[in-house]
């Protein structure tokens, strides 16, 4: 099969790319702040790894309630509009939680933060493929989804620092500033892309009738995301508590592992493009996902620090490799009509799934350990692999 030739892409093109980029990035802070003070929240105020995971979970719920309704706004109004109300809204959120006192109420300030950055996760995509030609999207799908690891790795390496600084409002004002510079940013580069007119040659229809290819992607994605969410929530705590790594060593690890993902992000998706095929890499993702999260926990159990953190920066990036690809399929089946909509659906679940992860691995690994939990968490990809879409269901799929 022979690639398509590929188109050059204007530099304003790049520019959109690099403020979705940042924005995504920014939001992604502010979500995963609370993960990086798990360990603040266990040795500093006495809380439980459950509990502390329940606080860590709380904006990936606000994610859950709102990716659809931002979606379906993207669709509606268009992705610079949703953009900027949404990343104003996340800022006027994060200092509401720098200011609350008590632990409920700064669970319920958290669940609106995260409520409110959901605002980038359908607008940025639908963006992206909207603006970007089918043999450079992959690539620039890919180069977008590098936000979450950099995001991640940024909270890594600032939150625990931080919190011990000035606790936990400082540790949030680092997400909150990012916010307004990326406000500040996408208000002066973003524009919309044209949209479409009804017509027999642009299916706007409901993608999900008569067909069960993208509730499969979903399926798959929210599987793929467990390990995700447990490598990058309790990997900080497994080198600290576990191996009694200094923080800073392990918040450098956890930072380096997340930028290798956003690396693995971009490389997946040329690969995808070159291969006209979004899926088929998805799937050998998914296959790679159940042996390196096998590799880490047998390091663990070996208690071998360094090769654990060998395997824990190659499953972190194996783990976070396959969200481009299905991001982009997603977009692609559902159509210009359809793509808000159905990120947010695709997003919901990883998030909704995300939710669960903290807590639920925080109480597994007080029964059992952290290589162990790990070693469970190696289910999900496995699950995966049978479930991704054959060649003859991919359809718009594969451009």
């Amino acid at each position: 099969m022979t690639a398509p030739p590929v188109a050059r892409v204007p530099v304003r093109l790049w520019v959109i790319l690099a403020a979705m980029v940042l924005a995504q990035a920014a939001t992604t802070v502010v979500a995963a702040a609370p993960a990086f003070l798990i360990p603040y929240f266990h040795e500093q105020q006495g809380l439980s790894l459950a509990t502390a995971g329940l606080l860590a979970g709380a904006p990936n719920l606000g994610l859950v309630l709102a990716l659809v309704a931002w979606g379906a706004a993207t669709d509606r109004y268009g992705e610079r509009r949703v953009i900027l109300i949404g990343l104003a809204l996340t800022a006027a959120t994060v200092a509401a939680a720098m200011l609350v006192d008590g632990l409920l109420a700064l669970g319920i300030a958290l669940i609106a933060c995260g409520a409110a950055s959901a605002c980038t996760n359908s607008a940025s995509g639908r963006l992206i493929t909207g603006w970007f030609p089918p043999e450079r999207r992959g690539l620039a799908m890919g180069i977008r989804q590098t936000c979450q690891p950099l995001g991640m790795a940024i909270a890594a390496i600032g939150v625990p620092a931080l919190a011990v600084a000035g606790g936990v409002p400082l540790a949030l004002a680092l997400g909150g500033a990012l916010v307004l510079v990326s406000l500040g940013f996408c208000a002066a580069v973003v524009r919309d892309p044209a949209r479409p007119i009804r017509s027999s040659t642009v299916p706007l229809g409901n993608p999900y009738r008569g067909s069960g290819v993208l509730a499969r992607i979903h399926l798959v994605s929210v599987l793929l995301v467990v390990p995700q969410f447990a490598l990058s929530t309790f990997g900080l705590v497994w080198f600290t508590v576990g191996f009694g790594w200094d923080p800073l060593a392990a918040g450098a690890l956890v930072a380096a592992a997340q930028f290798a993902g956003a690396a693995g992000r971009i490389a997946v998706g040329v690969w995808s493009d070159r291969a006209m095929s979004r899926l088929r890499p998805l799937r050998l993702v998914a296959i790679a996902g159940v042996g390196v999260l096998l590799l880490a926990a047998a390091f663990g159990w070996a208690d071998l620090s360094v090769p654990a953190a060998v395997a824990y920066l190659l499953a972190t990036c194996v783990s976070v490799a396959d969200n481009g690809l299905a991001f982009t399929a997603v977009a692609e089946i559902a159509g210009p009509g359809w793509a808000g909509r159905a990120l947010g659906v695709q997003n919901t679940g990883q998030f909704l799934a995300a939710a669960a992860v903290g807590p639920a691995i925080g109480a597994l690994i007080g029964l059992v350990g952290i290589p162990a939990a790990i070693a469970v968490t190696a289910l999900a990809p496995a699950i995966a692999v049978p479930l991704v879409p054959q060649a003859s269901e991919r359809g718009r799929a594969e451009n």
